[in-house]
């Protein structure tokens, strides 16, 4: 017996029939009741911040929001391992009642003279948004107490959705940078890339061997003096479009500093990129560089994803992931693999994100936005899909339903970004997809 859709999930969900007048709705609030698999405003807002490696987090919330968010990203470090910890004001039901104005003001003293930072995130959480705690004003003033930085992040949980607390993590990179008036350099910054499995050292060397200088990554493997200087970059490379368009476009408006979306996921988008921002440059010799990298690699690995194409060819892919261009870049890296995806979904997808994945995917696809695990079953089962791309949400889902599961998310161990990503991630669904393990049950 199917799965019955929700009345408020209609319009939601589709099957793609290449019909451009009908509109996903999505970039909307989670409906209530239909447990959804989008995490909350200060999720959101704490996965884009918590790789700054000298930063200090400090949860204005119940210690369940801290232990919630603990070392979110799975994010390496070459440089400090302060962000590993997680601090909490521990709210109960005395602060509650009383206010946490004062237990929050003793918490950053506490942190300061622990550890000398140059930086404390401070994060409003749900019931902080509840009860009226003025963080603005405790920030304010511990920074002309300490003279160090001390940033509030508004991030009530209901306050909106995933997207909205990468907007207030965007803003508060913003409040970081300041009013930098320094001279623009020749050089990039990195947007959207969070150095999971050590993805930013791969995509970092690659511009290294192409001779171009990289001012500022944001925010995988970074750190709090790299991200002021951040303004003086003459391009803006963006990776993760969900979570970094906004401060993409208020770094245009504000520093003049135009951007270009990039991906380095599957061998197109991987040549696509590179290729585009040397050509941006001008530099002859960049341009040259990069023609023979990208060469050089694709010779190196065009053997090894032939053999695992045989293997994978003709099977059946359903991919829920958080950002639109995550996924697009998904179908046409599977596409490469010869397989083909039969339901695609997004947790926080832009209207225009759908009508590209409506273009590259074929007729009958089911495209969903932030769905729930009934509809993620129901569609798995009818598609009778091979493999589900996700988190570490999604993952039970597919073992229960006997399926194969590949983590794109935050706790994978492998890089599957880069030439060495695109033979990591063939060879990690081949290795789950023909696991003896699946004649067995």
């Amino acid at each position: 017996m199917k799965t019955e859709l929700l009345k408020e999930r209609e319009d939601s969900v589709c099957y793609n029939s290449k019909n451009k007048e009908k509109k996903m709705k999505c970039d909307g609030n989670s409906v209530s009741g239909s447990v959804s698999q989008r995490a909350c405003v200060y999720a959101g807002a704490r996965v884009v911040l918590n790789p700054i490696t000298d930063a200090f987090h400090l949860v204005h919330g119940p210690i369940g929001c801290a232990a919630y968010t603990w070392d979110i990203r799975g994010s390496l470090t070459s440089d400090s391992e302060n962000y590993r910890n997680s601090y909490s004001t521990d709210i109960r039901e005395k602060d509650v009642i009383f206010g946490g104005e004062k237990k929050l003001a003793a918490a950053i003293d506490e942190i300061v003279v622990a550890h000398s930072p140059k930086v404390i995130f401070v994060y409003s959480t749900c019931i902080v948004g509840v009860i009226g705690d003025d963080i603005d004003a405790v920030c304010r003033m511990a920074e002309s107490k300490y003279n160090i930085r001390v940033i509030p992040v508004k991030a009530p949980g209901f306050s909106g959705n995933k997207a909205v607390g990468y907007r207030a993590a965007c803003n508060a990179i913003l409040n970081l940078m300041g009013e930098n008036n320094e001279p623009k350099v020749l050089g990039i910054n990195i947007l959207g890339d969070f150095n999971l499995a050590g993805e930013m050292w791969i995509i970092k060397n690659y511009f290294k061997r192409m001779g171009v200088k990289v001012v500022a990554r944001i925010t995988g493997d970074s750190t709090t003096d790299e991200i002021k200087k951040a303004p003086t970059a003459s391009l803006n490379i963006v990776q993760c479009a969900g979570s970094m368009h906004y401060l993409a476009n208020q770094m245009t408006e504000k520093f003049g500093i135009p951007y270009i979306n990039v991906s380095f996921l599957g061998l197109a988008d991987i040549k696509a990129s590179l290729t585009n921002v040397a050509q941006l440059s001008k530099d002859k010799e960049i341009i040259k560089r990069t023609k023979e990298l990208i060469e050089t690699e694709e010779k190196q690995i065009e053997e090894t994803l032939a053999y695992y194409k045989k293997r994978l060819i003709g099977k059946k892919v359903a991919i829920y992931v958080g950002g639109g261009f995550k996924a697009i870049s998904l179908i046409k890296q599977f596409r490469e693999l010869g397989m083909e995806t039969v339901m695609v979904g997004t947790q926080t997808g832009k209207e225009e994100d759908y009508d590209i994945i409506k273009e590259i995917t074929n007729e009958g696809t089911v495209i969903l936005d932030d769905t729930n695990p009934a509809e993620l079953e129901r569609f798995i089962l009818e598609k009778n899909a091979d493999i589900l791309v996700g988190g570490v949400k999604e993952r039970p889902l597919a073992y229960k339903l006997g399926i194969a599961f590949c983590d794109h998310n935050h706790e994978r161990k492998h890089a599957l970004a880069g030439f060495e990503g695109a033979v990591n991630f063939a060879k990690e669904v081949d290795l789950t997809i023909n696991s003896p393990v699946w004649k067995l049950i």
